[in-house]
């Protein structure tokens, strides 16, 4: 299982704001290319979110990802697909953290594991994970630091 952390300025409902909207993820989520349908009560668990991801040059692949479990504003469990290469359960945790300069940050923590078939890849996998999701959490973290 690969754990990412990474600490945001800003609110706790501020930063699961920007997670539960599928429509950012091109914006700071590695692989996003774009968002192509997003079903009626995102992020309730059951429904869906249909993207286009492609990690390198033109190819793209079409798919959906599916809310498992969401507690706003402190967690979203995720199952993405991205066939033909699997699945995988990707988990949001966020605690809002009030640091003694009184600046409110939020931590967010990204865990991600390959489930179904391709879970037997799961070790030789993780450092290509955890690499890609420091990645995301980073243009994350810049992404809510952009002014709106």
């Amino acid at each position: 299982m690969a754990t990412v952390t990474r600490y945001a300025s800003g609110s706790i409902d501020d930063v699961f704001a920007v997670i539960a909207d599928p429509t950012t993820y091109p914006e700071w989520l590695v692989g996003a290319r774009a968002i192509r349908a997003i079903d009626e009560g995102w992020p309730r668990p059951g429904t869906k979110f249909h993207h286009r991801v492609g990690l390198v040059g033109p190819i793209t692949v079409d798919d959906h990802t599916e809310s498992l479990e969401v507690d706003p504003p402190r967690h979203l469990a995720l199952e993405a697909r991205f066939r033909p290469f699997g699945r995988a359960r990707v988990e949001f945790s966020l605690r809002e953290m009030t640091p003694a300069n009184g600046c409110t940050r939020t931590r967010i923590d990204m865990t991600e594991l390959l489930v179904g078939p391709f879970a037997v890849a799961n070790p030789v996998a993780m450092p290509a994970i955890a690499a890609r999701n420091r990645a995301s959490l980073n243009a994350l973290v810049a992404y809510l630091n952009e002014p709106r």
